[in-house]
């Protein structure tokens, strides 16, 4: 564990030093684009604060890999190099987009190549847990599905940075819950070291958003923009399919199912709130005759806005949403019970009467206190 831990505290010191050097060279380059009718923010505000969460993660693998009990995950795997090399890729093509705006479909040609270089480098989803078995996926399957997958992952990220420190905290939660699941796994299953590369992932990922979040909480100096949305939506989506490709499929059964196919529910669940914003999103857009990436307004935390909820009010919801989803089905996993059950659906109806509720009546004085 202390390996880990020194691994995040590298990943969130770099991280969060390398953003004012971001930012520089965020104006530097023009990449401080003009507000839109669509932002909730009315003073530009530089991108680029990927660039400083590539470096953070750059970094911290590097420490990662001299450290002597964690030097096994870059030993035995090509995993680790795999993430790095495809994180680089799809970082760089973030950051072409926040600089000179790519085309939808440059951006998407670009998402495609960063996750087909992890299946070329081996990191590929093998099979799919079923109850009572698996569906094994051949080689041309595998590819299919951890391409879908990993793009899939990125745009949801990306469609869920609307806000101050929305999808830095969003993501940095769902890493840590990702990444106590894999550690316990891994004690469970008697792993000598406990150091697998979806646990330094995760672990990673975390670290390089907790660095972002003093710079880009509201009032935001910096954003992440695509290159920080879709380096960390490609880590992330890459870590659960490395953790499940070391799974051994035959020990799948019933009892077991949940646990063997929380690796890739988990980062959907996340990213489950996004991901059906994004859906619903392409569909409003496609039926009003528009191009299914065009912009809008009407995204799940612009209508937070809209009801009534202040910036902070609206992250802290999304932020706690994501702590409930990644939470509950980690604790679901690994503990189980009624009393489990009972608890978070007592949780989510709370957090549901919170979520849609005016805020005038939920933060009326001498009742709650608004954030």
């Amino acid at each position: 564990m202390r390996e880990y831990l020194l691994t995040f505290f590298i990943a969130a010191s770099v991280t969060y030093l390398v953003v004012g050097l971001a930012g520089r060279f965020a104006y530097w380059v023009g990449a401080v684009p003009p507000t839109r009718d669509r932002d909730v923010h009315r003073e530009p505000v530089p991108r680029l604060g990927g660039i400083a969460m590539l470096v953070g993660l750059l970094v911290a693998m590097l420490v990662a890999s001299y450290l002597p009990r964690m030097r096994d995950v870059f030993e035995q795997s090509s995993d680790a190099w795999a993430l790095i090399l495809a994180a680089v890729v799809i970082c760089l093509i973030g950051a072409a987009d926040d600089i000179w705006e790519l085309s939808a479909l440059a951006k998407f040609a670009g998402q495609v190549v960063a996750a087909g270089l992890l299946v070329a480098l081996g990191v590929q989803l093998l099979y799919l847990p079923l109850p009572g078995g698996t569906f094994v996926l051949d080689s041309t399957q595998g590819a299919i599905m951890t391409v879908l997958l990993v793009v899939g992952a990125t745009n949801a990220v990306n469609f869920v940075d609307g806000l101050d420190g929305l999808a830095a905290g969003v993501v940095g939660i769902g890493a840590a819950a990702f990444f106590s699941y894999a550690y316990l796994l891994s004690v469970q299953n008697n792993n000598p070291s406990y150091m697998t590369t979806s646990a330094l992932v995760s672990v990673v990922v975390v670290g390089i958003c907790a660095g972002l979040l003093p710079h880009n909480a509201h009032p935001a100096k910096i954003f992440m923009g695509d290159s920080g949305a879709m380096l960390i939506g490609l880590l992330l989506a890459a870590g659960s399919i490395s953790l499940t490709g070391r799974l051994p499929s035959q020990d799948v059964d019933t009892s077991s199912f949940l646990l063997t196919l929380l690796p890739l529910v988990l980062p959907l669940a996340v990213i489950l709130l996004p991901f059906l914003d994004m859906m619903l999103a392409v569909v409003r857009r496609t039926r009003a005759g528009k191009s299914p990436f065009a912009p809008d307004k009407m995204h799940l935390h612009h209508r937070l806005l809209e009801i009534g909820h202040s910036q902070w009010r609206a992250v802290a919801i999304m932020w706690v949403w994501a702590a409930l989803v990644s939470g509950g089905l980690v604790v679901i996993a690994l503990v189980g019970g009624w009393t489990t059950y009972v608890l978070l659906a007592l949780a989510v109806l709370v957090m549901i009467a919170f979520t849609t509720g005016h805020p005038r009546r939920l933060f009326r004085r001498g009742h709650v206190t608004a954030m």
